[in-house]
């Protein structure tokens, strides 16, 4: 009997730059579905890859004086190693530079422009770099881009057009006769009511502007708008052809589930199934689309200097540590967060305390008590049918959770059974039952069931924690891990035996952990800034950058970062002003105070190693080692300059 074919794909990442832990969590959160479901029996193929035509690209090369492909080439290689990295498990990691898939995505334009449903006109409109998308003048958000908040680009040119709007009710109807198309509830009400309801504009879907693109077919001036080419890796992945259809294609489409976030949804839910209904294939079952991750409470940014790296975490606290902050705490229809202290927290507490002291000491009894020989339960007790019930119980809650996405819940129902193994152990108490002879059957039933109950946890674990999940049941001295061994409680064979106990996780010192992460951080002078791209500013984007005077009445190292120092400053008002700034290695604190300095004033307040820091002092990068800062002696504190 052939396996149930379920095809997961996440959104491709964006090569602009190496993506950070925000971004991480989509491949993480796809990864156990798509390990949970292989469990189940499904035949899973997982996708995953990058997004790497456009503007943006093209001047990102530009600025960095490389080719777009020499450019895109290597922040592929660093996406593609964080996932693996992470531990994922994709099936095709597909790149849209793929020859395959270029070739592919310009026979579909192909068949769209026999079909009628392409034509040429001139765009006039919105556009945003960064985001690649255009805007009308109602979408705009205080006259700025919807989605990320930047400044937009007034743009006119020739383009080509899909006619979209033709597929506004029958895109309506799919969306009433499957509710669950757009899943959460919360975001297809966002979907049909801010941009279905309002009417459907047609698609701009060429760019003649710029060059880094798919040529557009039968008019090379034009490449094919980025967006468009990037959501068709869904089908050319698995081989879609409009002639020759491939068997992956028959076999694994429609997809399942499109794993994306929340601010792409208008592309993976109106853009998306139009455009199929338009080639006459079927829509995904799916799109879900989760939440951000943000670090402390803002969205996570180089010009915020509040990015954290997957990689680096990896290093210090181990692959799946992160895999299990990052899918803990993620709530299902919520922004989550993350800090350096609340992953050092969650770790102390639930993988060193709460799992990995419950298997070490169980193990450690077994081998101390019983020379590691696992004992038949034979002397049970009432006490035992509530730990029984719980372990049955959790395969099921933990199935119903991972059907709708609720990631976190289900790992807590799985921490709610090791809670109950830990309380277990509390209330029949091993260690006394040891000390009396008549009481080692009952010694050997109660390790029994602890050995037994943490099998299911390892077993469950093994989607969200693939290596902790193995080293347990190692630890146990088992390879059952299949689901089906968890419909009865007493898989684990009696006369066997466990392994060594070796701790899973060990407790972190706080403040050590703390300094040694924040003497490792970037320095402020060394955080690459947002690019925008190379379009000239005008007279009122300067006008809106306030530069003052400020004079420095005191200066000191901060503790926790060898680069940065934290400055008091005089700005002509009240309030003594806190700068942090990373200019430790060039000037000692006795050189700054007393001089006057030129502060960006205007700027979002940001948290450096614990200080908040308002502005930014002006300094002047002579070399690659020698940072001068621009000092202003002789006007007065508080004067602004323009």
């Amino acid at each position: 009997m052939s396996k149930q074919p379920y095809y997961i794909t996440t959104a491709i990442a964006y090569t602009s730059r190496k993506p950070h832990i925000g971004n991480s969590y989509e491949i993480v959160l796809s990864d156990a579905l798509a390990r949970f479901k292989r469990m189940q029996g499904y035949d899973v193929f997982f996708q995953t890859g990058t997004d790497e035509h456009g503007q943006k690209i093209e001047e990102y090369a530009a600025a960095a004086g490389v080719s777009p492909k020499e450019y895109v080439d290597k922040v592929a290689g660093e996406i593609k190693a964080i996932c693996d990295c992470l531990n994922t498990t994709y099936d095709k990691f597909i790149r849209t530079t793929d020859k395959e898939h270029e070739e592919s995505v310009q026979k579909i334009f192909k068949k769209l422009i026999d079909k009628g449903d392409v034509y040429k006109s001139e765009y006039e409109g919105w556009y945003c770099v960064p985001c690649e998308s255009f805007f009308t003048d109602s979408q705009l958000a205080d006259g700025k881009c919807p989605d990320c908040g930047r400044e937009v680009r007034k743009e006119k040119e020739e383009a080509y057009f899909f006619k979209m709007s033709k597929y506004q009710k029958q895109l309506e109807e799919y969306i009433e006769s499957n509710p669950n198309f757009i899943y959460p509830e919360s975001r297809k009400k966002e979907m049909i009511n801010n941009f279905i309801k309002p009417g459907l504009q047609d698609l701009c879907i060429s760019r003649s502007t710029f060059k880094w693109g798919i040529p557009f077919p039968g008019d090379e001036k034009h490449v094919i708008y980025v967006w468009v080419d990037a959501l068709l890796n869904y089908i050319t992945g698995l081989g879609y052809d409009p002639e020759n259809n491939s068997e992956m294609y028959k076999k694994y489409w429609p997809a399942n589930v499109h794993v994306i976030g929340k601010d792409i949804l208008r592309f993976h839910t109106i853009y998306w199934p139009i455009m199929l209904m338009a080639l006459g294939e079927p829509l995904p079952k799916q799109v879900f689309g989760h939440p951000w991750l943000l670090s402390g409470n803002d969205k996570m940014s180089k010009s915020r200097g509040n990015v954290i790296y997957a990689d680096d975490l990896c290093d210090r606290f181990g692959v799946d540590a992160v895999r299990y902050y990052l899918l803990s705490e993620m709530p299902h229809a919520q922004d989550g967060t993350i800090t350096y202290e609340t992953i050092i927290e969650r770790f102390n507490s639930d993988l060193a305390n709460t799992l990995g002291n419950l298997v070490n000491r169980t193990v450690a009894m077994n081998n101390k008590y019983f020379g590691g020989v696992i004992q038949a339960p034979t002397a049970t007790e009432e006490i035992d049918n509530e730990l029984k019930e719980l372990a049955l119980n959790t395969l099921p809650e933990v199935t119903k959770l991972l059907d709708t996405y609720k990631v976190s819940d289900a790992l807590s129902k799985i921490f709610e059974l090791a809670k109950r193994c830990n309380k277990y152990i509390d209330e029949t108490m091993p260690w006394a039952l040891a000390k009396d002879e008549e009481k080692k059957e009952r010694l050997g039933t109660v390790l029994y069931n602890l050995i037994e109950g943490i099998r299911y946890i390892a077993v469950l674990l093994k989607p969200f924690m693939p290596e902790t999940g193995d080293k347990i049941l190692e630890q146990i001295g088992t390879n059952i891990d299949t689901l089906d061994s968890l419909a009865e409680f007493g898989a684990i064979k009696a006369g066997d035996s466990v392994g060594t106990a070796t701790p899973l996780f060990s407790r972190l010192d706080v403040e050590k952990t703390l300094e040694e992460i924040a003497a490792s951080l970037p320095a402020e002078e060394d955080e690459e800034p947002e690019i925008e791209g190379l379009a000239e500013i005008v007279y009122d984007d300067f006008a809106k950058v306030e530069l003052r005077v400020c004079e420095v009445v005191d200066c000191k190292p901060i503790k926790r970062a060898k680069k940065l120092l934290e400055l008091t400053l005089n700005d002509g008002t009240k309030t003594p002003r806190t700068v942090a700034s990373g200019i430790a290695k060039w000037y000692s604190p006795e050189d700054l105070i007393g001089k006057k300095v030129i502060v960006v004033a205007n700027l979002a307040p940001r948290t450096l190693c614990g200080v908040e820091s308002h502005g930014m002092i002006l300094a002047g990068e002579i070399t690659e080692d020698d940072v001068k800062v621009a000092f202003v002696d002789g006007i007065p504190a508080g004067t602004q300059l323009s």
